[in-house]
């Protein structure tokens, strides 16, 4: 078994992001492993590129990126904030955890893949939606991506359809 001190755990914040929030809790609660809890939003799709370097210039796009990171830092604060409350009664084991907070723009499997090894992780853990077969043939996942091309153990956490009672609510 591998030694297990620092988790990298990707997310998208979806609703459902709760349920493999809780996994990569527990599993770094289990391993008293540090917790990275990264999100990772796309750059801008190459046609579209060209088109928004034009109208903002690259000090005004550092300061939109900036801005909008932080609002991701507060989002991802909040819920951990609103699982450890309702969580942490039945698991007192978290509130012992140390996490940090990580957001970047790239393309996403890519991004995950840098960072885990920049950060130095040891596992991977991510959701993935399971958007139908069709989607995954010909686009792939995130999930897929990441899962093809890495070395380290990586848990792959299947985000329910339904709600489920550790669901974030999109308010």
């Amino acid at each position: 078994m591998p030694d297990i001190k620092k988790i990298l755990y990707a997310t998208d914040l979806s609703p459902n992001s709760a349920f493999a929030l809780q996994f990569a809790l527990s599993t770094a609660s289990n391993h008293n492993a540090e917790l990275v809890i990264l999100h990772v939003f796309d750059e801008p799709v190459i046609g579209y590129a060209p088109m928004l370097n034009y109208y903002v210039d690259s000090k005004n796009r550092q300061t939109l990126f900036e801005e909008h990171a932080e609002e991701i830092k507060n989002k991802i604060n909040k819920r951990l904030e609103r699982f450890c409350k309702n969580e942490c009664d039945d698991h007192p084991e978290y509130k012992d955890l140390s996490c940090s907070i990580e957001v970047c723009e790239g393309f996403p499997a890519e991004t995950i893949l840098n960072k885990a090894e920049a950060f130095g992780c040891d596992m991977i853990i991510m959701g993935t939606h399971g958007k139908g077969t069709l989607a995954h043939t010909f686009l792939g996942s995130t999930a897929k991506r990441v899962l093809r091309r890495t070395r380290k153990p990586i848990l792959i956490i299947p985000l329910p359809k339904e709600k489920t009672d550790i669901t974030f609510p999109d308010a």
